[in-house]
């Protein structure tokens, strides 16, 4: 278990109560597509868990739409901030099954206590990222996580927009498996993707309430149809460079404690 110094400080718990005051449309829209990924990630590597934790679950946008779609048999989550554990259990959701308070790192769980764990945009906000990994390959054989592809050439200049909203970690593709490799998980699949049109027009007329005028919907279309054709011609390599989002299945490897070993040498 990690050490009682890894939590969450009490500032960041205030800052993710206030976040959470009740169901949210944009989040729900979100969560439909990330249920999505996760579920599809599963489906080609032809694995289907039947108990499954989410970690940092938010206010169940996720969980709803996992719910509905019965994939999963049983869920449960587990969430810093209070006012989402009661959004959560507001919703009554049927494969529900726990939803917990937890301090951000330590997983009340013994080992192997779920088939698998979803950390759906989650990591990108976790200061000490390798710490919680280590706790979702102990409580489950499989790990489904789902991360924005933030990072480009001149990030730096955009600390405060990034910042504003709780990202602190920047990935790649490459710099996720990375990451994930050396700390000991394989990698079994993954699924590469851009923001649907639906997410992408809420953004843009209902968050940022850019006038909804027959040029400005036509206008954001053809920027989207760019996009897409974009992102589904190109290689392996542009994908990457154009994906904005990327889940991936991974599983507790066999050389997790050689590589602990390596580690402790250095």
């Amino acid at each position: 278990m990690p050490s009682d110094s890894f939590k969450i400080q009490a500032h960041i718990h205030e800052i993710y109560d206030e976040g959470y005051t009740g169901q949210s449309p944009w989040r729900e829209l979100g969560g439909k597509y990330k249920a999505k990924n996760l579920m599809e990630v599963c489906r080609r590597a032809d694995v289907q868990p039947k108990r499954v934790l989410e970690v940092g679950a938010g206010e169940g946008s996720v969980l709803l739409h996992l719910d509905k779609a019965g994939y999963f048999e049983e869920l449960n989550a587990v969430e810093i901030a209070t006012s989402g554990i009661d959004v959560i259990k507001s919703r009554e959701l049927a494969s529900l099954k726990s939803a917990e308070l937890f301090d951000g790192y330590s997983l009340p769980y013994e080992d192997n206590a779920f088939d698998a764990v979803i950390l759906c945009h989650v990591l990108e906000h976790v200061e000490y990222e390798r710490i919680l990994l280590r706790e979702l390959m102990r409580v489950a054989p499989y790990q489904i996580i789902e991360v924005p592809l933030d990072y480009h050439f001149e990030v730096d200049t955009k600390v405060d927009h990034y910042l504003g909203y709780g990202h602190i970690n920047m990935y790649t593709p490459s710099s996720l498996r990375f990451l994930l490799k050396s700390e000991g998980f394989d990698v079994v699949e993954e699924i590469l993707e851009i923001s649907h049109e639906d997410v992408v027009t809420f953004n843009e007329f209902i968050n940022k309430k850019t006038p909804k005028t027959k040029e400005n919907e036509a206008a954001l279309k053809q920027v989207l149809r760019n996009k897409r054709r974009a992102f589904y011609d190109a290689n392996k390599e542009q994908a990457e460079m154009i994906a904005e989002s990327l889940t991936i299945l991974t599983k507790r490897g066999k050389g997790r404690l050689n590589i602990r070993e390596k580690q402790a040498t250095v």
